[in-house]
């Protein structure tokens, strides 16, 4: 799970980073609206951990302008803040969780677990893209009624493809979603799915963003 989190407070990110890195999450950690906003536009993340109180502005306006710009992903806000009024009006403008400071790691953690198991439940779980029938329930791809067998890391590269589509998904996202943690990667180990994916389902189906990443070009 890749998660963007926005907070200030070094004592506070520091060991809430180490926490969720050790679940095997890769986190991002930015102290400004400004540098958030500009990696949010560029990847997508599974998450957002949001403070109220950043150097360069109020989150609850970041969250509003994020919303009016049709990002959905979904978003905590972690906040001193406890007033009801303003619980209210964070969940009002879009957030999907509001956890007061201070808070336990594994609390953060199982809310986050909710909030992404709620967005996927959202989720279609038959969608078509080009000629191609996936189901996300059996695993399963067709193409005019005939299967198509994919290898169970194929079939998780394609996956976290097809959730984030139309998005650059970073190369260790992939490897993350596919190899245990702890797990040694081999080189180019994720280059050879890609590689098989093209030739089972269209090789113009996957693009390469070199240095960056790989995206489902539905």
């Amino acid at each position: 799970m890749r998660i963007l989190l926005i907070e200030d407070e070094a004592a506070l990110a520091r060991p809430l980073r180490e926490h969720l890195e050790a679940d095997r999450h890769i986190v991002e950690w930015f102290t400004t609206l400004d540098e958030a906003h500009s990696a949010i536009r560029t990847l997508e993340y599974d998450v957002v951990l949001l403070d109220l109180q950043l150097p360069d502005g109020d989150g609850l306006s970041f969250l509003s302008k994020i919303r009016d710009q049709h990002i959905r992903t979904p978003i905590i806000i972690l906040t001193a803040r406890d007033k009801i009024s303003d619980r209210i009006d964070g969940l009002n403008r879009g957030a999907d969780d509001y956890v007061i400071k201070p808070f336990d790691l594994d609390e953060v953690k199982a809310r986050i677990h909710t909030v992404c198991r709620r967005s996927a439940d959202q989720m279609t779980q038959t969608t078509v893209v080009r000629d191609l029938s996936i189901c996300f329930t059996n695993h399963s791809v067709s193409r005019a009624g005939a299967d198509i067998r994919l290898t169970a890391k194929e079939w998780s590269v394609l996956e976290v493809l097809l959730r984030r589509k139309s998005k650059i998904v970073p190369k260790e996202s992939l490897e993350a979603a596919v190899y245990a943690y702890g797990d040694e990667v081999e080189s180019n180990a994720l280059e050879a799915h890609i590689s098989r994916l093209r030739a089972k389902l269209g090789k113009d189906l996957i693009v390469t963003h070199r240095g960056i990443g790989y995206m489902l070009q539905a």
